[in-house]
């Protein structure tokens, strides 16, 4: 664990790392119908001086699984790595594990099949959600579905690629890291892009390049605070930010409803885009002038969003995947600005980089639950994930991040052990759900959810 911030005010551009990579390596992906497959794993192909090795892809869904690998076929050729890559590609993830060295999860369960239990149940009780993938009640069956294959998929590393660096896409993120640290032995951390994405567009917004603005970032994933952020003279840039907030017409206001509203108040800006913070909160979405003044169409927190798109958004991807691979869309050969296949690099060349990752607290943030998950900077190397020290976070930003971590650790024991009477402590702790319902109602929610996705939730007590 390092002992001081690291210099993370680069943008990914500009961290390119040189020199070659001094072996073969094999990365298998987890999920591979997933939107991140292609992505990160092309990323990897571009990695500067690689050795090639084995990309593995692992899906139980047959026919996206042989998409992604036909995909991935395609990108080969389109980045020159044919002769140095070799895809495999299997439902028997037992199959390609042994030798890997890195495991990329991006696994989705049973989604498609709950995704309308998880929105609509929820909003018979009042609770509006804009993802639910998270938090509150979707994120809670989100995690209680998923938490159980992810121990199974760990497990199974162990066993078979103890070596393996673990690196976890899969919402919800804090739940899984959390239950990842009681339960495997194996290095891991949880990557989002919420603060590549929200550093780059406040950048924009203060009118100053990436490259020149120096910025702190700590909390939980999807509610870290951009505690400091000035330029690299010492300018403060807060006060640029504050003045397009507190005008409620300004382009940037009308973007970022919730954060700019959070921002004026808390002090700092948040990491996750409006929509979603709005369901992390007991403020926006409790009542009907509420939603009104603070939410909008798509992510800036429109009802039901996530529910009523998602499944067509991933109808939508393979379409894509199928044009990608016909040619009749170019594939393109930029790397992404994701953190997988700069961590690989880091890591194989043992030349530093920082990400902003979800590990155990451990003293990171001192004022944040000690066993629980938290978002900060990691200095990547050859020694492998080094979580950074914070410090602490200013009180009333700890206190928000402190509310949706005691529901994160409930979630957490409650799918390790798989208890419906946990699930519904943890829903009690959510802000939103506090907001809206009452203990009984809560219970009574919980319980209509595991009725109605039973089939779903194997193994599960039914008290």
């Amino acid at each position: 664990m390092a002992e001081s911030h690291a210099d993370h005010s680069k943008p990914v551009e500009a961290l390119g790392l040189p020199g070659t990579m001094g072996r073969k390596i094999n990365v298998t992906m987890m999920g591979a119908g997933s939107f991140f497959t292609a992505s990160v794993l092309k990323d990897v192909l571009l990695i500067p001086g690689n050795l090639g090795g084995e990309l593995r892809l692992v899906d139980v869904d047959g026919e996206r699984l042989e998409l992604s690998r036909q995909l991935m076929l395609k990108i080969l050729e389109a980045t020159d790595q044919a002769e140095r890559w070799t895809v495999r590609a299997s439902l028997d993830r037992r199959e390609l594990l042994p030798g890997s060295d890195y495991l990329i999860n991006s696994i989705e369960v049973s989604g498609v099949e709950c995704v309308r239990f998880d929105n609509d149940i929820p909003l018979e009780f009042g609770v509006s959600q804009n993802i639910g993938d998270t938090m509150g009640p979707g994120g809670l069956m989100k995690g209680l579905r998923t938490i159980p294959v992810w121990l199974d998929i760990l497990r199974d590393a162990e066993e078979l690629c103890p070596q393996v660096v673990v690196l976890n896409y899969t919402n919800p993120m804090s739940m899984l890291m959390l239950a990842a640290s009681r339960v495997s032995r194996l290095p891991n951390i949880g990557l989002c892009h919420s603060v590549q994405g929200t550093s780059a567009m406040l950048a924009r917004y203060s009118g100053v390049p990436i490259e020149d603005i120096r910025w702190d970032c700590a909390g939980i994933n999807h509610l870290a605070w951009f505690t400091r952020w000035e330029t690299k003279g010492g300018k403060d840039l807060y006060p640029v930010l504050m003045a397009q907030a507190n005008d409620r017409s300004s382009e940037f206001a009308k973007a970022e409803p919730v954060r700019s509203d959070m921002m004026r108040h808390f002090g700092a800006f948040i990491t996750e885009s409006s929509g979603h913070l709005s369901e992390y909160l007991p403020y926006y979405r409790k009542r009907k002038d509420l939603l009104d003044k603070y939410t909008d169409t798509g992510y800036r927190g429109e009802e039901s969003f996530y529910a009523n798109n998602w499944p067509n958004w991933r109808k939508g991807q393979d379409e894509n995947r199928r044009r990608l691979i016909s040619g009749e869309d170019k594939v393109t050969t930029q790397r992404t600005w994701e953190y997988g296949s700069w961590i690989i690099e880091a890591i194989e060349k043992n030349q530093p980089f920082v990400v902003h990752g979800n590990v155990t607290n451990h003293g990171l943030i001192t004022n944040l639950p000690q066993d629980g998950c938290v978002e900060v900077a990691c200095l990547i190397d050859r020694r492998g994930i080094q979580p950074t020290v914070y410090g602490r976070l200013p009180k009333q930003m700890a206190a928000i991040c402190a509310s949706n971590m005691q529901f994160f650790d409930l979630a957490a024991d409650a799918a390790i052990q798989r208890s419906r009477h946990l699930a519904k402590l943890a829903l009690l702790m959510d802000p939103l759900t506090a907001a809206v319902c009452s203990p009984e109602e809560v219970f009574q929610m919980v319980d209509r959810l595991f009725e109605a996705e039973e089939a779903f939730l194997p193994g599960y007590s039914r008290n």
